[in-house]
């Protein structure tokens, strides 16, 4: 057990965080919200869960003992001491208390490939979306993990949850009731708009370098607004393009997610189905980009595991995309 594990314990308590997972044995158990769980078993605590990162805090060689909640949303009251050989964690909610008693506590990290997730819960330039999901996955594997848990060019792009035009202020991926929304969400760093202006320079898009020096001696809601407009139109594609290849480099050497045989095989018949279909608009001269949604492998969520083609259309000077679902 690290200084580093016990101050993630006390970051997640402080922000009221306390889902516990348990073995599969102590799981088919007919137990109810009072679970005595025998000395000797690894229990995690959830720590960071999105499409990039499943981790968890485990709790050693432990043992349990009062009420535990899985459902309760609310307020936490916690304390950690120790007795003996034994660390003890005693958590309330509301008016139950639960007690964990373990040896030491380590991270679990498992880190995915996530440039080709789609979840497509907010219409209108699903691409811009997907792009801002990504990248606000990427910046909390970067905040709650660490740098050693990115790659060199995932630290590069982490920046640009700090891009307003491209953030959830301009492209949400989520409904609003799930934004966090930041502390002057306008405002734009400097690290943001170098990066910006970097690939602008390797797109040769003049006029988007042009709008974007404006925008660094005038931050403000407006120039933002103008940028993301720029974004999406068809003269400006490069910029979206180049983001879009630069996130699949950096995120290459991640696996994707392994469910097991039965769920492997219902997926590669599936994307052999939809490979067809890629290959059918082809030939019509239509691109289309084959995406995936996945629920988690550990904490299975409520996600169905789904591909989707997302299917490149220009109206009006504009890059619009129409979307086709396929679930296994």
């Amino acid at each position: 057990m690290t200084e580093n594990t016990l101050k993630k314990l006390a970051q997640l308590l402080e922000q009221d965080q306390f889902e516990l997972i348990f073995s599969e044995k102590i799981q088919k158990e007919d137990l109810t919200s009072k679970r005595e769980v025998p000395q000797g078993q690894d229990i995690c605590l959830v720590y960071l869960m999105n499409d990039a990162v499943e981790s968890f805090l485990v709790f050693r060689d432990a043992r349990m003992t009062g009420e535990y909640h899985a459902d309760y949303e609310g307020e936490l009251e916690a304390s950690l001491n120790k007795q003996g050989e034994e660390f003890v964690l005693v958590v309330r909610q509301r008016d139950t208390v639960v007690t964990l008693f373990f040896e030491t506590l380590d991270l679990e990290v498992h880190l995915y490939e996530y440039a080709y997730t789609g979840h497509f819960w907010v219409e209108g330039y699903e691409y811009l979306r997907q792009l801002e999901y990504r990248f606000a996955i990427l910046r909390d594997k970067y905040d709650y993990l660490g740098a050693e848990y990115c790659t060199d060019e995932e630290k590069k792009l982490a920046v640009l949850t700090e891009f307003p035009p491209l953030n959830y202020c301009c492209y949400p991926a989520v409904p609003e009731k799930y934004i966090v929304p930041r502390e002057n969400p306008w405002d734009v760093s400097k690290e943001a708009i170098e990066l910006m202006e970097e690939l602008a320079a390797e797109c040769g898009d003049v006029s988007f370098a042009k709008l974007l020096s404006i925008y660094r001696k005038h931050p403000s809601k407006f120039w933002a607004k103008r940028l993301a407009i720029m974004l999406h139109r068809t003269k400006h594609r490069n910029i979206a393009d180049l983001l879009t290849e630069r996130l699949r480099q950096a995120s290459a050497g991640y696996p994707r997610r392994f469910f097991g045989e039965d769920v492997e095989q219902r997926y590669q018949k599936t994307l052999e189905k939809v490979k067809k279909r890629q290959a059918e608009l082809e030939k019509q001269g239509i691109r289309a980009e084959i995406m995936r949604e996945e629920p988690f492998t550990i904490a299975r969520d409520s996600l169905d595991y789904k591909l989707y083609l997302m299917i490149w259309k220009e109206r009006k000077r504009n890059r619009v995309t129409e979307i086709e679902e396929y679930k296994l």
